[in-house]
């Protein structure tokens, strides 16, 4: 492997200058104090005390600068990743922010870590295609109303018990609601109304730390702190420090399923960001499995720094390139930002109203609510649609961690059931043409009672090799008192099994003893290898492959297949290349 394919920092930094040192400055700075009041808010979500949320915007994102192939992707704590730590480690341990809870909360980077890093390392990136978009995006909009009503105890300033179920969160919020908290929901509320309407007006400005500035402000000033308004307190100064996180082994299947979950989304949450932003940029190239490996050691490295589980966020890196970020070097300038303000400004934070956090986060996964996305597969696709709805529901009424599960198997379901019965067509001929299309959808198509022209539209293997049968069988049996040539066109066939193999065979033999030859054009190599392997190239007859369908047709009205004297050489009419 080349250096530059292991540390992509390499590649980047060889050609760096002063224009690249402009726009990463400027974003890293802009995406460093974003990063600040998201970082400590995002900490809240997954149980921890806010301090956790800036230990996790340091080493976590040199590294992923060092090792990642994005050059505007922003690492760091996300609302998504957050939950799902909440979510899994507040089954093991119900007091969120103690000293067990933290440990396995940096634990679990470490597992995600190493199982991010193993993926990449075999290359098993593809694993992710397994969820489907509608499934990720009815799981991120359910995800993201829950996350959001979550932070209805801090926005009303009431203790609610936790739970991932919106509708007791709803209900405890009803049933706790008390107006003498008055300052605490106009607090939050204004903090919403200043991100929404600065967000606005120009999506560059620091919204997020304009409102964290003036609800810190107006709390001192004020003394709304004594007025039942919670805050964030003293905060910890000093950088995060070395250690070996440890676990018990009896947490370490529990810590490990969760894990996985967040290896996957975290990754997918991330891949898909970065190939969006990469599409805007020409001069380099999103690796998948390398970012498994970069997102591998970031969570690696962090664990051994207090950090809990990190991935690439949405709203952060698109603020990057929006800045002007044209390398990692942005990431390396954002994490030295947090690196000054754990050294020197963690005091300001003292006066942090905890609504305020709360309205940070409300308004940032608000936005991952994808409204748009299912009214599109409402008019372009119906099972997508309902994939969406599903998961989506699942999501809200059974949990985060049971949502997910249930995408998962919806995806497969919708893989199983697309391969095991995949478009199949009858082809007639265009008029004047040698082109061949589906009968249903063409008008005018010339077809033939004599013979019949099928296409099927996906790999031949055991899983659908009897719907390809009954589908062909279905064909002929209109045609069964002329038909005398069956073409199944193969040029969308991409391989075929030991069961496709012995099918064919079966159907050579019944159509060959009812007087039918069965001939096949466009044969990919993967198709005609295993054709070859099975015996059953000699047993069909090499003449009966042809090149494209209009030479099967020709070799037809020449009456030179099926034995007879004019049958003409292999090379004349069939495939030889194994394309």
């Amino acid at each position: 492997m080349k250096i530059k394919e292991l540390l992509p920092i390499t590649d980047w930094l060889s050609n760096y200058n002063k224009d690249n040192l402009k726009g990463d400055l400027s974003a890293g700075l802009t995406v460093g104090v974003m990063l600040i009041p998201q970082g400590m808010a995002y900490a809240l979500i997954a149980g921890l005390p806010p301090i956790f949320g800036l230990y996790a915007s340091t080493i976590p994102i040199i590294l992923y600068a060092i090792f990642g192939t994005s050059r505007q992707l922003a690492v760091g704590p996300v609302a998504m990743v957050s939950l799902l730590t909440a979510t899994g480690i507040g089954a093991m341990v119900p007091e969120a922010g103690s000293e067990i809870y933290i440990g396995l909360a940096v634990a679990l980077a470490l597992f995600v870590g190493a199982i991010q890093l193993l993926l990449g390392v075999f290359k098993l990136g593809f694993l992710v295609n397994f969820l489907s978009h509608p499934v990720i995006s009815g799981f991120t909009s359910a995800a993201a109303l829950i996350i959001g009503l979550s932070q209805l105890k801090h926005l009303l300033g009431v203790d609610i018990p936790r739970s991932h179920h919106i509708h007791e969160i709803i209900l405890n919020a009803i049933e706790k609601f008390d107006p003498n908290q008055w300052p605490t929901i106009l607090l939050a509320l204004g903090g919403i109304a200043v991100i929404v309407g600065i967000k606005r007006i120009n999506k560059a400005i620091p919204g997020t730390l304009i409102a964290v500035v003036l609800g810190i402000l107006i709390v001192w000033a004020f003394g709304l702190n004594n007025m039942g308004v919670k805050i964030v307190g003293e905060v910890p100064s000093g950088l995060p420090k070395f250690s070996v996180p440890t676990f018990d082994m009896a947490s370490f299947s529990e810590l490990l399923v969760i894990a996985l979950t967040i290896s996957l989304v975290s990754f997918m949450e991330s891949i898909a960001v970065a190939k969006a932003i990469q599409n805007k940029h020409k001069n380099y190239k999103v690796v998948p499995n390398q970012e498994l490996i970069a997102l591998g050691v970031a969570n690696i490295g962090g664990a051994f720094f207090q950090s809990y589980p990190v991935t690439g966020g949405f709203s952060r890196t698109a603020v990057n390139d929006q800045s002007g970020a044209k390398t990692g070097m942005a990431g390396i300038v954002s994490a030295l930002l947090i690196i000054v303000t754990l050294l020197f400004l963690t005091p300001l934070f003292y006066y942090l109203p905890k609504a305020i956090l709360a309205s940070v986060i409300m308004v940032a996964v608000f936005g991952l609510i994808d409204v748009k996305e299912a009214k599109h597969l409402w008019k372009s696709n119906r099972t997508d649609f309902w994939m969406l709805i599903v998961t989506f529901i699942g999501t809200l009424s059974l949990g985060i961690e049971q949502g997910i599960a249930l995408g998962v198997v919806l995806s497969l379901v919708m893989v199983i059931f697309r391969t095991t019965r995949p478009h199949v067509a009858e082809l007639g001929k265009v008029p004047n043409t040698h082109f061949y299309r589906n009968i249903e959808r063409f008008d005018n198509l010339e077809h033939r009672d004599e013979l019949i022209i099928m296409r099927f539209d996906a790999q031949l293997y055991f899983a659908n090799v009897n719907y390809f049968k009954d589908s062909l069988y279905k064909m002929t049996m209109a045609k069964s008192d002329t038909l005398q040539l069956i073409i199944i066109d193969c040029e969308a066939m991409n391989n075929m099994d030991s069961s496709a193999v012995h099918a064919i065979d079966d159907l050579m033999d019944d159509y060959n003893s009812r007087g039918i030859e069965v001939v096949f054009s466009g044969v990919k190599g993967p198709v005609r290898d295993a054709l070859q392997k099975g015996h059953l190239t000699g047993k069909i007859g090499e003449d009966h492959f042809f090149m494209s369908i209009q030479e099967a047709v020709d070799c037809f009205d020449e009456k030179c297949i099926s034995g007879l004297d004019k049958r003409p050489k292999f090379s004349q009419y069939t495939l030889q290349s194994d394309a």
